[in-house]
């Protein structure tokens, strides 16, 4: 049996982080939910039922987690620092795909959520 994919989902991690161009965001800090849909090879895993065939989640998380803590203009350049964290921690990632909302963005109209998604590939 082969897999035609595998993949390592972490969906709707939040955090509360001080993201944003305005003043007020790094002062003040927003909610965030960032989602993380990783392209790996897991098979070893699967078949043994180790987890030294896989990537740990938890360490992903921490990876993230790190990141999310450095403040960034950009939701843009946040995606893209912390994609390269994972491919410089895990080289076992072939791709990642992310996406990062802030909720209740200040930007004078009501809206629960913006944020952007993106898939990078190693």
């Amino acid at each position: 049996m082969k897999a035609q994919s595998m993949n390592i989902i972490l969906d709707g991690m939040k955090f509360y982080s001080f993201h944003g161009v305005m003043p007020q965001e790094n002062t003040v800090g927003a909610e965030y939910k960032v989602s993380l849909d990783i392209e790996t090879d897991f098979s070893t895993a699967a078949e043994t039922d180790s987890l030294e065939g896989t990537i740990n989640y938890a360490e992903i998380y921490e990876a993230v987690k790190h990141e999310m803590s450095i403040p960034s203009k950009l939701l843009e350049h946040l995606a893209y620092r912390i994609s390269k964290r994972l491919f410089n921690d895990f080289p076992a990632i072939k791709s990642i795909g992310i996406s990062i909302f802030k909720e209740n963005p200040p930007m004078g109209a009501e809206s629960k959520a913006v944020g952007i998604k993106v898939k990078y590939f190693q």
